[in-house]
């Protein structure tokens, strides 16, 4: 198998379908209009963001039956480097509809099927074989899987001096940070769950981010600020960068694309201030997509360069 730098771990993935439609009426039929397919969920997003950029990684997954067939099918198609690991359970669809009458997105988001005991170790097993600078953990944990899974392979992919970075929430995120790790993504209201408080205000997010590093849960907490922009914290910096004023129509992906043009930079050994630069920029152009198009290419460029001297 080819030799890759970054390697993104999906274990929910999903075929993500989405469709426009003119007016919510209740018990009513809602005719759609003809769906767009993608494949969806955290790590491959984040693989496909890396493509888009020009750069290549190994998405590693799961897939289950007839739609994990036409998620596999979808990344062939984009030419997305993936090695899939077979479960029971067919993959989920999640769907996303938006109201022309309105402009309003509604999102359809379904469970993530249950991974077998045997399934567990198989992804394990995967990882395990793979060598890589950087490993992308992100999404939700599927049914069977433990809290502390992600840890569990944070822990064996350090042995190899790998950097990982994990873009998760709740308690698989807090169970992350007990063994430390290389950069994580929190959003404010995920970075205050971390550090144990209801809600921050802006002027306490710096300080937020430094308990975390001096615990040695990370070495970098980039935290999303939403329609504001962007903060990059490490133990004696702190960057803060505006979000482009843009057109949005669709925050599927957003996210997602911000840590893959973090850590598409990352792999190009760009410095800090280059590589939050270029995670606001993707996931700013995320924005401006409908559905789950993620970004395209000459709108993260043209944001980039606006934002090098912000």
């Amino acid at each position: 198998m080819k030799s890759f730098d970054i390697v993104t771990l999906t274990v929910s993935p999903a075929l993500d379908k989405s469709a426009h439609f003119s007016g919510l009426i209740p018990e009513q039929k809602i005719r759609c209009q003809t769906p767009l397919f993608d494949a969806g969920g955290g790590g491959i997003n984040v693989s496909k963001a890396i493509s888009r950029l020009g750069g290549s990684s190994l998405a590693v997954m799961t897939a289950g039956g007839s739609t994990g067939e036409m998620l596999k099918g979808l990344l062939e198609a984009e030419s997305i480097s993936f090695k899939s690991v077979e479960t029971q359970s067919w993959t989920r669809e999640n769907f996303v509809a938006v109201d022309d009458n309105t402009n309003s997105q509604f999102r359809f988001v379904f469970p993530a099927p249950p991974v077998t005991n045997f399934e567990k170790d198989k992804i394990i097993a995967t990882i395990q074989q793979l060598s890589f600078k950087y490993l992308v953990l992100s999404g939700g944990l599927s049914e069977g899987l433990p809290t502390d899974f992600y840890r569990e392979i944070a822990e064996m992919s350090k042995k190899s001096n790998s950097k990982i970075i994990i873009d998760t929430s709740g308690e698989p995120l807090k169970k992350a940070l007990e063994t430390g790790v290389y950069m994580i993504k929190p959003n404010v209201g995920e970075l205050a769950k971390l550090i144990g408080v209801e809600r921050l205000e802006m002027e306490e997010v710096n300080e937020a981010a430094k308990e975390i590093i001096r615990k040695g849960g990370a070495e970098i907490v980039v935290v999303s600020l939403g329609p504001q922009g962007a903060v990059l914290v490490t133990k004696d910096s702190y960057d803060y960068v505006p979000a482009p004023n843009v057109v949005k129509k669709s925050t599927v992906g957003a996210g997602d694309s911000m840590v893959g043009g973090m850590v598409w930079a990352l792999s190009q050994n760009k410095s800090l201030k280059e590589v939050i630069r270029w995670g606001v920029a993707c996931g700013s152009a995320a924005t401006m997509n409908e559905g789950t198009r993620l970004f395209k290419l000459e709108d993260a460029k043209r944001l980039y360069e606006w934002l090098k001297d912000k």
